[in-house]
């Protein structure tokens, strides 16, 4: 609770108009400058950066080695409603959450076309795994608008409950898959409800623990860091795969695809865990300085 209270404590200096006039955001600032502090109901801005982890769908595991950003705005009337999701507003260029793929251990790699394949499918398959062309890319995607982003940052410090929730769809990239491969989807999305707690899955899954990580008061305690946190979530269920191999082929190559992966996949066979550092800043000082 004692974190809590320093985080309390920290946006009540958050929230207070900033004085200073700079030209442009630097130093931890910098993080921020796609904040959407032009919006006056904005009050805090939001970076989160994931940088290890894994993301496990059905029999299929891919670890996170690149980077992926979370940002945006949020807004807060009072210090006490950090207990409370709030809501959440698309940074300036758009980008909510960072299509930022991650290479899928083995790929298409010793995978062979099945034999029910009509002869010119089979025929595709070959060249392209003849060509070198076996890697396949995962990127998660934000599967909604920002304002399906639910964050509550007292659950984070505090460990309890969710803390980061977002409808989310895999794309798989690969030459043969096409560009339109998916695992979710907009109407049909992957929910995540990532806690920094300990989770409750159904069986098989047993439950894994996250961590709030540590925190840390930057510039005069303006920014909150919450550094090492991990987010984790064993939970969601994973729809089947839907528009891999374009038009024509989808019919065959979503239950191919679906063999790989295992999917659809049943709640309590999937298992996401993000590792990382968020901050929050107050927009107040970004707007003076945008």
């Amino acid at each position: 609770m004692r974190r809590l209270f320093l985080a309390v404590a920290a946006l009540a200096v958050m929230l207070v108009p900033a004085s200073s006039a700079s030209a442009e955001l630097t130093g931890p600032w910098v993080r921020f400058n796609k904040c959407p502090a032009a919006n006056t109901a904005v009050n805090l801005c939001v970076y989160a950066e994931t940088t290890s982890g894994s993301f496990t769908v059905g029999n299929k595991t891919v670890p996170i080695v690149n980077p992926v950003i979370l940002k945006g705005g949020t807004h807060i009337v009072n210090p006490e409603e950090l207990l409370g999701a709030q809501e959440f507003y698309a940074p300036t260029d758009g980008q909510t959450l960072s299509k930022t793929a991650q290479p899928v251990p083995g790929g298409l790699l010793g995978v062979t076309a099945p034999t029910w394949w009509p002869s010119l499918l089979r025929e595709l398959f070959d060249e392209t795994i003849n060509n070198g062309f076996t890697g396949v890319q995962a990127t998660v995607e934000l599967a909604g608008p920002a304002s399906s982003v639910k964050l509550n940052p007292g659950n984070l410090l505090t460990a309890s409950g969710v803390a980061l929730g977002m409808p989310v769809k895999v794309k798989l990239s690969n030459p043969f898959l096409g560009s339109n491969c998916y695992i979710g989807s907009n109407s049909n999305p992957i929910r995540l409800n990532l806690t920094s707690g300990t989770t409750s899955p159904p069986p098989p899954n047993t439950p894994i623990s996250g961590s709030p990580g540590v925190f840390e008061g930057l510039e005069e305690f303006q920014i909150i860091a919450q550094r090492n946190n991990s987010l984790v979530d064993n939970s969601f269920s994973a729809p089947g795969a839907n528009g891999c191999g374009g038009i024509l082929f989808s019919w065959a190559v979503d239950p191919f695809v679906d063999s790989i992966l295992g999917t659809p996949s049943a709640a309590g066979k999937n298992t996401a865990i993000l590792t990382g550092t968020s901050y929050l800043g107050g927009a107040e000082y970004v707007r003076t300085h945008q």
